[in-house]
């Protein structure tokens, strides 16, 4: 694969917004609006824990990758795309994450 499966991800979420509900899921979720994509970010994320805590490996790649779609569905609703995240990763660096938390709360 030539292109980094993320951003193919992203590509396909952005061009199923449109899509017809009936035949695809991604665009039942857009249909449905930002709360119950909110939701199921909640859903999977309570699911990436519980998989974490038994410590299967495979169920936690499986629900991070769930977690990780739903994100990325939640992200392109709210006009967010991996570029803006990418951008303020960059832009963390070299910040300790204390230091990055305390600027956040003045």
């Amino acid at each position: 694969m030539t292109e980094d499966a993320l951003n193919q991800l992203e590509a396909t979420i952005r061009a199923r917004r449109g899509a017809d509900p009936a035949t695809s899921y991604t665009a039942k979720l857009f249909a449905r609006g930002r709360g119950k994509i909110a939701q199921k970010v909640g859903e999977e994320a309570v699911e990436t824990v519980i998989a974490a805590l038994t410590e299967d490996k495979a169920a936690l790649i499986g629900e991070a990758t769930d977690l990780v779609f739903h994100l990325l569905v939640l992200l392109t609703e709210c006009g967010v795309g991996l570029d803006d995240i990418r951008a303020e990763i960059a832009r963390r660096e070299g910040v300790s994450g204390i230091d990055e938390k305390a600027a956040r709360k003045s």
